[in-house]
């Protein structure tokens, strides 16, 4: 599955805490930092810009993916 170009930071913390088990524990100018505890603890900073670039989304759902044992085409596909 192709990575969205037009997904906001704003789109992604609400989609990792609607549907992955993230929750915000702060956020410092531009960054959330969000955290969960399934399976272990994971703290994850995401960037609040309007468009995140293909990269920085690209690293954010690996890590995400490692951590939680999916596909990242899993985690792609709850984003929609």
């Amino acid at each position: 599955m192709k990575i969205p170009r037009d997904l906001s930071g704003e789109g992604l913390v609400k989609a990792l805490c609607r549907n992955w088990g993230y929750r915000v524990v702060h956020q410092e100018g531009s960054h959330v930092v969000l955290e969960t505890a399934d399976p272990s603890h994971q703290r994850i900073v995401v960037p609040a810009h309007r468009q995140l670039r293909v990269g920085t989304l690209s690293a954010i759902l690996r890590s995400i993916a490692r951590h939680k044992g999916v596909s990242r085409e899993s985690i792609l596909r709850s984003l929609a």
